[in-house]
């Protein structure tokens, strides 16, 4: 029979309940005529391109204008870089330590550091602070008709500066978001339109081309949800992604659906979500990938990432592997530059190329898991199993030539009591290269106990190509 393996992930507050994890694994649809209607496929793995100062990488820019440089954050200091593997060169220094938030307007490139910010112009190759007196320091910012525009900290005023000019700003250009009388925590320009995300509202305003201020609001662009983590927003597929707050509770993750918020979080990630403590320095951007749109957040103290796929509705968590422990993955921030995904590290100065053609983070390997019910719920009739085999439906032959997945290796655990405690590791060979033929399979794997229930993981650190088209599960009941 067919265990359904190709589920989503999804391990729910009692483990008991549901056990069905997905790590460094995403489905995909297939087309008319495939062998399954899915597959899950392994994550993008990191190519090391170079190191850019000592890191952290606060942020990565891609030039929205001609598209031949891009910029780095890295710790205190600020690079231009003209290729992948390009040196850099140096414009200058920043403060702060967390995320910085960037916008240009063609000419300009605005670092709003919170809540020191910079100006960088292209043109005459001039990088500094901005010093104007009225200048309140930004938060986060973003680019509308030739205003950047930015909030200020701890408040709830929303700024712009003198058309296209980041160092000018005017004493009376500014705003306040009084729709609630909650702060404002960030700012996101999309669709030539300001989302101002308050702790526990949203409010939208647009450019009217007003004399005194030429942002008003947008009637009735007004939504009781907030944003816990002014660092979670971010555009994917049309819309804002963000991590969301009210005046009832926090830890739901939203989409912009209009101007409303819509849930796209379950109970499983908001479980997950509410054991990490801290979530307001949750991290968050977005990149596409041969048709998968995702939206990467990150929760720096629960050391998690997870990931939402717009093309399957589906989430999976993204992890590093170190030292034997799942940990965050790598990659804090993104830009797209020449049509590459480039990620910069949290930990250090490197910045990486992410791509489906490497199978390890770097010079760390990638582990992929996979866990799930046995049986489809009810199957079993709350009786005993004998579990003869299990055969793992998958590419086979994707060896490499020499050193580590030259004969790779699918490792399978399992569990009787709901997914609390696993019995000892069982390998099994995936095929040398070549060895197309190569049966992933298990025999005499026991009977289930008291639970009259298991729970079957496989997981691999080889880094080798991995497609799984489901599993075959041979099985007899009895009338224990």
């Amino acid at each position: 029979m067919q265990t359904p393996i190709l589920g989503s992930s999804y391990v729910a507050r009692s483990i008991n309940a549901a056990d069905n994890r997905m790590v460094n694994l995403y489905p995909e649809a297939t087309p008319d005529g495939g062998q399954t209607a899915a597959f899950l496929t392994r994550c993008p793995g990191l190519q090391f391109l170079q190191t850019i100062g000592t890191g952290p990488i606060r942020a990565l820019w891609a030039h929205q204008t001609n598209g031949s440089d891009f910029y780095v954050v890295s710790g205190l200091e600020v690079y231009k870089v003209t290729g992948m593997t390009a040196v850099p060169t140096l414009l200058g220094t920043v403060t702060g330590t967390g995320p910085v938030s960037i916008a240009d307007n063609g000419t300009q490139i605005f670092f709003a550091c919170n809540p020191d910010s910079y100006i960088y112009n292209e043109v005459t190759n001039v990088f500094a602070q901005i010093t104007d007196p009225d200048f309140p320091g930004a938060v986060t910012v973003g680019y509308l008709d030739g205003y950047f525009v930015f909030n200020e900290p701890n408040g709830q005023k929303i700024w712009v500066t003198s058309l296209l000019d980041g160092l000018s700003v005017d004493p009376l250009d500014f705003a306040s978001a009084e729709g609630s009388p909650d702060g404002l925590v960030a700012v996101n320009v999309d669709h030539r339109e300001a989302w101002l995300f308050g702790t526990d509202s949203i409010e939208v305003w647009y450019d009217a081309g007003l004399a005194d201020f030429p942002l008003t609001r947008i009637q009735g662009a007004f939504n009781e949800i907030g944003c816990v983590a002014p660092f979670s927003v971010a555009k994917l597929d049309n819309g804002l992604f963000w991590l969301g707050t009210d005046a009832r509770g926090q830890g739901i993750v939203y989409r912009a659906n209009g101007y409303t918020g819509q849930r796209v979080s379950t109970h499983a990630i908001e479980y997950a979500i509410a054991q990490y403590g801290n979530i307001s320095d949750a991290v968050a951007y977005t990149y596409q990938q041969e048709g998968h749109a995702f939206y990467v957040l990150t929760f720096p103290t629960g050391n998690a990432t997870w990931v939402f796929d717009v093309a399957t509705q589906a989430w999976h968590e993204r992890a590093g592997w170190d030292n034997g422990v799942f940990t965050r993955h790598r990659s804090n921030c993104q830009c797209n530059f020449g049509g590459n995904t480039i990620v910069g590290d949290f930990e250090n100065g490197n910045i990486y190329k992410m791509t489906l053609d490497v199978y390890a983070d770097y010079d760390q390997p990638q582990k992929w898991l996979r866990s799930w019910r046995a049986l489809p719920s009810g199957q079993n009739n709350l009786k005993r199993t004998a579990h003869h085999s299990l055969q793992l439906n998958c590419e086979s032959g994707t060896g490499l030539a020499t050193g580590q997945g030259d004969d790779p290796q699918v490792m399978l655990r399992w569990s009787d009591d709901g997914g609390h405690t696993w019995s000892s590791e069982h390998w099994s060979p995936m095929g040398k290269i070549g060895a197309y033929y190569q049966r992933v399979f298990w025999r005499r794997l026991g009977m289930t106990l008291k639970l009259r229930d298991r729970v079957y993981e496989v997981s691999q650190t080889d880094p080798v190509k991995a497609a799984i088209m489901g599993a075959e599960l041979i099985l007899s009941p009895t009338n224990a």
